[in-house]
């Protein structure tokens, strides 16, 4: 089926078109984003059942962005009646000349902006899905995550819990400008297992999610992570602290969509390329990687949690190039900000939602497959360990250091796996280092797209990230 869009929505088209035409009167450009967007979250554990339909991404308002005299300014409505746009263009003009005569009054500096074309385009996408997060039976998707959260706890003597999570959320989204009419509906759900475990006083934590457009159906494919949640975690009770140092490694493709996100996701993130806030601006046609090292971000380049048809800007979706045989390409970008660096905005205009400002943000990031296989790049080891699970990151654009905190490692010998585990592993480095260290990729690929991604500490947004398992040279601590 298709995921029906908002009759919601629908209902405030014609108020919101009267609202542009008013506000134009005043503004050299108007644009209106509104969204409608419903979900639903379960949580069981033996302890717990936590049942609501808040998710990371539902909401319902709308943001009104105008311009005139080289600024831009918005206005976040959480309710519009459609048939009194005239108030709420008071509303909205009231509000943003006090804002303007604060900034005449205390002489702040203005960053002076074009006007974002608005060139004739429209569109509707209703993507496909199995079914819909607001008609999902939850007292059977209780009962099969405690099903699930029961069996866990069957299969080791060391289980503390095991905790099975799922969400799921309709994205409803309409964007409008005088010459623009942008309608989406989507679908997106992702769930995980946790097998929480503990002997001889220390506790550790197996983990596995699946992820995915589409609708409560995926929780099906939940009960196969099981098996895997535990026994890494069983393996993690018996593992060894890895001793400091650096070594070859081979990443697996979630491992390997961490680096991307970290190492090539902010750092090309071009509004901070006006900021002066990262090294990756100086970087553009230069080397960054291996010759083997090719990789895309955007909406359109996988299909997971946020493959969206137009961000929140109303710029169709992309699928962008970034590093292409080790050279770095270009970045991604917002509309605002390639208009101040002269370039094309890519589709990563994203909010955390209609009352935050956009932000460039990462959609999907993906490492391209290459020739190698697994067993082949196994065998090339000397001593060194396959990384496998994620469970953090960060980086510093401006410097390009990466640190990536890892579930475990593998230990290989001559070419082994040795059944030796290390855990967990702290992998740092710089950048174009590690990617520069590139000597084998895979034929596979994976994408994943379980948890969010903050800007600094704050503006949570959807992200999935992956790519092949990739043979490099790293410091593990």
């Amino acid at each position: 089926m298709k995921a029906p869009f908002s009759k919601y929505l629908d209902s405030l088209v014609p108020g919101l078109r009267r609202l542009i035409g008013i506000l134009e009167q005043d503004y050299d450009y108007v644009s209106v984003l509104s969204t409608d967007s419903k979900g639903l979250i379960v949580r069981i554990s033996q302890h717990s059942k936590s049942v609501g339909n808040k998710t990371m991404t539902t909401e319902r308002g709308t943001v009104v962005r105008v311009y005139k005299d080289g600024l831009y300014s918005e206005y976040a409505l959480d309710r519009f009646d459609p048939e009194d746009p005239e108030s709420a263009a008071g509303e909205i003009r009231e509000t943003l000349e006090a804002q303007a005569e604060v900034l005449r009054r205390c002489s702040a500096e203005v960053f002076e902006t074009g006007k974002l074309s608005d060139e004739p385009l429209e569109f509707l996408v209703e993507k496909e899905t199995g079914s819909l997060p607001e008609e999902a039976d939850l007292s059977s998707l209780v009962e099969q995550l405690a099903g699930i959260s029961d069996k866990g706890m069957s299969m080791s003597e060391y289980m503390l819990d095991c905790i099975a999570n799922a969400q799921s959320t309709h994205i409803c989204k309409l964007f409008m400008t005088k010459n623009r009419y942008l309608r989406q509906s989507y679908v997106y759900s992702e769930g995980n297992v946790a097998a929480i475990l503990g002997r001889d006083g220390q506790n550790r934590i197996g983990y596995a999610g699946v992820s995915g457009l589409g609708g409560p159906e995926l929780f099906e494919k939940l009960s196969e992570k099981l098996e895997y949640a535990v026994s890494s975690g069983v393996e993690m009770l018996d593992a060894d602290r890895i001793v400091p140092g650096e070594y070859e490694i081979i990443t697996t493709p979630e491992v390997s969509g961490l680096i991307a996100h970290e190492a090539f996701g902010h750092g090309v993130e071009m509004d901070m390329f006006v900021k002066g806030r990262a090294l990756g601006a100086e970087y553009i046609d230069r080397q960054v990687g291996s010759g083997l090292v090719t990789m895309h971000e955007g909406a359109l380049c996988a299909e997971n949690v946020t493959s969206y048809a137009f961000d929140d800007e109303g710029t169709p979706a992309g699928d962008v190039t970034e590093i292409d045989g080790g050279i770095l390409k270009t970045g991604i970008c917002d509309a605002l900000s390639a208009l101040r660096l002269g370039v094309q905005p890519t589709g990563n205009g994203k909010r955390e939602n209609f009352e935050h400002k956009v932000y460039t943000r990462m959609t999907n990031t993906i490492f391209d497959s290459g020739t190698d296989s697994l067993e082949d790049m196994i065998a090339s080891v000397q001593h060194g360990y396959l990384l496998e699970g994620v469970q953090s990151g960060m980086e510093d654009p401006k410097h390009w250091g990466i640190q990536c905190i890892v579930q475990m490692g593998r230990e290989i010998r001559d070419g082994k796996l040795t059944g030796k585990v290390v855990s967990p592993v702290i992998m740092t480095g710089y950048v174009p280092d590690l990617l520069g260290n590139i000597t084998m990729v895979s034929t596979d690929r994976g994408v994943f797209g379980n948890g969010g991604c903050g800007k600094g500490h704050k503006e949570w947004v959807k992200v999935s990230d992956g790519g092949p398992y990739l043979k490099t040279v790293g410091r593990l601590g």
